[in-house]
């Protein structure tokens, strides 16, 4: 156990100064995120700019691709959250059913294992299938965010409990060590929209004739 925290420790002190401003800016992303905050976007912006050279560089060439997807995805939240709006407050939240949940979750998991299969073939990737599961999912939760979808919280803790191991497996501890504080961030952000959400069909409900 101590070798593994002395081997931590010195990846963290090893760490690029680029890592640690990319750190900072997602945890300033889901932050603001989580209470519906426009500006969550820019931080999103910026982080991923830097993640897709990280990425690239740590041979995981699946994530460096899904970090260009977030990088056009932070332009299209900016744009979701400030002209597509419900009412004047913004998108309201919404959840999807647990049909829908299964469908989407099947078919995702059949993509992973194409992808997973190609990248393994055909590329130098590393732990193409692990690699192929974060970046096939963050795919689908991305587009939950900007559309309100309560759902996105759970599918992120996956997908983030998965991915501390692919980190720390290719050395980026910094990394790692963000998406340790990434759940408990999840955790909130998700408690704060169910309370959100709940609120808006009680008021529905009152509405109601």
């Amino acid at each position: 156990m101590s070798e593994i925290i002395e081997t931590a420790w010195a990846g963290l002190l090893a760490s690029s100064p680029w890592e640690y401003a990319a750190m900072v800016l997602s945890i300033v992303y889901l932050a603001l995120a989580a209470r519906e905050n426009i500006w969550c976007w820019p931080a999103a912006f910026i982080s991923t700019a830097i993640y897709i050279v990280l990425f690239y560089d740590a041979v995981l060439l699946l994530e460096s691709l899904l970090n260009v997807f977030y990088l056009l995805m932070a332009v299209y939240g900016w744009y979701e959250w400030r002209y597509r709006k419900s009412d004047k407050t913004g998108r309201a939240i919404s959840a999807w059913s647990p049909r829908r949940n299964l469908l989407v979750v099947s078919t995702t998991s059949a993509v992973v294992l194409l992808a997973g299969y190609l990248f393994g073939r055909y590329t130098p990737s590393q732990l193409p299938y692990l690699d192929a599961f974060t970046t096939c999912f963050a795919v689908v939760a991305t587009f939950m965010v900007p559309w309100k979808i309560l759902d996105n919280w759970v599918y992120w803790l996956v997908i983030d409990l998965a991915s501390i191991y692919l980190y720390i497996s290719r050395g980026l501890y910094v990394t790692a060590l963000l998406f340790c504080i990434y759940i408990v961030l999840i955790v909130f952000g998700y408690i704060r929209w169910l309370r959100e959400y709940r609120a808006a069909l009680r008021e529905q409900s009152r509405s109601r004739p």
